[in-house]
């Protein structure tokens, strides 16, 4: 029998919870209930609050004494993110449902990310049409809707309920009979600006053999992929999109955070790595752009999308950054340079032409860069040339051999 777990505040939502659970017993699966509320539940659960706050190092009677909700809620979500994955591996359940406010949807989610890619995680929420990011991070929770407060049962929230749980249901239910062959899996970072040269190493690598997952590098994109990198699952690195360093360093809105860069090095995982579109920060629509960059050089990508062409200055910042990071590897790392721009726009004519500028991100990758532990190519090209990336999904080959 299939298992859906069932997180919540069995305490203060007991109703609701409740009807969740006769729900999914009415469709023949088996309820797993996981108590995260600080008082006495409605219903006796499988998992208690005491659990809870015991692999979080706590008391749940303490946790009540101190009366310190923020406190509570803290290691309450902490012992929940330790103890899930530990019963999924037990073979507790088969997916797991939520249902909160902004409260609830922080409380469970973290421990939701900490399951593996491809576990069935939905999390019903009054939080989730608005930014998700720090909810999802770089797992694949499904966050739906709530429209109401997860506050009684009434026309509509009974809605929402029975369509979370029978989407759900249907996740654990079904197996997808088609397989796809086990090939080395490679990453890929790709922009707008980079997708020919994306295209084309990746139509390259698998004729050759190899799998390709392309990650779209909008910080989300560049932190899924470490993330993947550090679970083992990635067998080689081309890493020809950073981007998102510009963002970081220079004030985007698509950073990846600090620890970009870090993964392939750390884990000893073969790479090439080059510079694409480092010529561009990210804002959203052109009205966004902060008023201290007024006077700069600024190219509407679409309605949403405004991009500022980088300078002098914040490209040696951003070259000694890379640096920063290749020279964490300890081996099989190539550093590829394309002469002619770094992008689709970064080219004679193009709105971000800029070969000064360009230059001084190359030197100083050329002057920081250890070559003791990092090859560095130069090509004659842009970086969308065939020849490019050709010759990058070849570099990589060769390491991965």
């Amino acid at each position: 029998m299939k298992t859906i777990a069932v997180a919540g505040t069995f305490d203060t939502k007991g109703e609701e919870f409740a009807y969740v659970k006769d729900l999914i017993e009415s469709i023949g699966m088996k309820a797993y209930m996981i108590h995260t509320g600080v008082f006495e539940p409605a219903f006796r659960p499988d998992v208690s609050n005491q659990e809870l706050a015991a692999a979080a190092g706590e008391k749940i009677e303490d946790v009540v004494a101190r009366k310190d909700r923020a406190w509570a809620m803290e290691v309450l979500s902490k012992g929940m993110e330790k103890l899930l994955p530990v019963l999924y591996d037990e073979g507790k359940f088969d997916g797991i449902i939520s249902f909160g406010g902004s409260g609830g949807t922080a409380l469970v989610t973290p421990a939701m990310q900490a399951l593996p890619i491809g576990v069935p995680k939905v999390m019903v929420s009054t939080m989730a049409s608005g930014n998700t990011q720090q909810y999802v991070g770089t797992s694949d929770i499904v966050m739906m809707p709530s429209i109401v407060d997860v506050a009684g049962l009434n026309s509509i929230s009974v809605k929402i309920f029975t369509n979370a749980v029978f989407a759900i249901a249907g996740m654990v239910s079904f197996e997808n009979k088609k397989t796809v062959p086990e090939k080395p899996l490679i990453a890929a970072t790709m922009f707008g600006v980079t997708t020919p040269c994306i295209t084309h190493a990746r139509e390259y690598l698998e004729k050759r053999g190899y799998e390709v997952l392309v990650f779209h590098a909008t910080g989300i994109g560049g932190r899924s992929m470490e993330m993947l990198i550090r679970a083992g699952f990635i067998k080689g690195v081309l890493d020809l999109t950073t981007t998102e360093w510009c963002d970081e360093l220079v004030g985007g809105v698509l950073n990846a955070g600090p620890h970009r860069s870090e993964a392939a090095s750390l884990c000893k995982i073969p790479q090439v790595v080059s510079v694409g579109a480092l010529d561009m920060v990210n804002f959203g629509p052109y009205d966004t752009v902060p008023e201290k960059f007024a006077g700069r050089n600024l190219y509407k990508h679409n309605p949403m999308v405004t991009l500022m062409r980088t300078t002098k200055e914040e490209n040696e910042q951003i070259g000694e950054k890379l640096a920063e990071k290749l020279n964490m590897a300890t081996e099989k790392t190539v550093l590829m340079l394309p002469l002619k721009g770094v992008s689709a726009i970064d080219v004679e004519g193009g709105a971000f032409y800029g070969p000064q500028e360009d230059q001084v991100l190359f030197n100083t990758l050329k002057s920081k860069v250890n070559t003791d532990v990092v090859e560095i190519e130069e090509m004659d090209c842009n970086i969308n040339d065939p020849a490019f990336a050709e010759a990058a999904a070849e570099k990589l080959i060769e390491m991965m051999k």
